[in-house]
C-alpha cells in the first residue's frame, strides 16, 4: 500500500529510516550494556525507494510473509537473536532455510541502501578536546548527513525527497523533525570551512528538494522493517 504522500508528485524517492545503537555519548562503561557482536555505534538508515516501486516491494514483503507464515513484523534484532516469536529460528535447520530466503527476498528488491553510522567512541575522542561539554548529541550528526546525502541523491536523479522513520519516544520523534526545520531555516550545521569540499547544501536546497516534514510510522509498516533489516548489516560492515 502506497502510504499518504505530502504531494501529488511522483517523481520522488521516498526515504524509511530507522535507528541502530546507543545514541548516548562516550564509551559502553558496563559490560552488562556491551554488545555480543561487538559494535559501539550509533546510526540512522535504511532505504530509499523510487515512488513506483512501493507498491511492488509491500507487494514482495507481503509475499514473503505469508509463504513463511509470518503475520508480525521482521524485526532484525529478535530474527538475529531467535527471540520473541522468532523462537522458532533457534533450530539450526529453521534458521539456515529462513536466513537464507531472507537474504534473497531483500536482494530481489528495488532499492537503494543509504546510511550515517557513527562509532560512539571515536566521536568522543575526536571532537571532545574542541568541543568539550559542548559535543552535538549524535542523532543531530547522523540525520545531519543522512538526508543531505538522501538529498543530492534524489536530485540528481531529478527527483524530490519525502522522509519516513519508525517511531523511537516522543522527545525522539520531536527531534526528528527539528533536525529538519534547521536544516530548511539555516542548511547545514557543519563548519562551512571543514565541510566545503563536500558541497554542502544549503537551507533553500532542503526546501526545494525535501517535500514537508519527516512522518513517523510504526513497525507495522513493511518498509519500516526492511529499512530495519538492512540497517544492521551496514552497521556491521563497519567493524568487519
Amino acid at each position: 500500500m502506497i502510504p499518504p504522500s505530502w504531494s501529488m508528485n511522483r517523481d520522488k524517492y521516498l526515504l524509511y529510516f530507522d535507528d541502530i545503537g546507543n545514541r548516548k555519548l562516550g564509551p559502553l562503561r558496563h559490560r552488562i550494556d556491551a554488545r555480543q557482536d561487538g559494535m559501539d555505534c550509533f546510526g540512522l538508515g535504511g532505504v530509499l525507494v523510487k515512488y513506483e516501486d512501493i507498491e511492488d516491494l509491500s507487494q514482495k514483503h507481503r509475499d514473503f510473509c505469508c509463504a513463511w507464515g509470518i503475520d508480525y513484523p521482521l524485526h532484525s534484532s529478535k530474527i538475529r537473536g531467535h527471540r520473541g516469536k522468532f523462537g522458532w529460528l533457534s533450530k539450526p535447520e529453521n534458521s539456515s532455510a529462513f536466513l537464507s530466503a531472507l537474504q534473497d527476498f531483500l536482494l530481489s528488491l528495488p532499492f537503494v541502501a543509504i546510511a550515517c553510522v557513527v562509532d560512539r567512541p571515536g566521536y568522543s575522542s575526536r571532537y571532545i578536546n574542541v568541543y568539550h561539554n559542548n559535543l552535538w548529541p549524535m542523532a543531530k550528526t547522523t540525520f545531519s548527513i543522512l538526508i543531505e546525502r538522501s538529498a543530492k541523491f534524489a536530485d540528481a536523479a531529478g527527483r524530490n525527497l519525502e522522509v519516513y522513520f519508525e517511531q523511537c519516544g516522543k522527545k525522539e520523534d520531536k527531534q526528528v523533525r527539528q533536525y529538519m526545520q534547521d536544516l530548511k531555516q539555516v542548511g547545514n550545521p557543519f563548519n562551512a570551512e571543514v565541510s566545503g569540499g563536500y558541497e554542502p547544501l544549503a537551507n533553500e536546497d532542503y526546501r526545494r528538494i525535501v517535500l514537508g516534514e519527516p512522518r513517523r510510522l510504526t513497525k507495522r509498516a513493511p518498509l519500516v522493517q526492511i529499512a530495519d533489516l538492512i540497517l544492521y548489516p551496514m552497521a556491521k560492515s563497519g567493524y568487519d
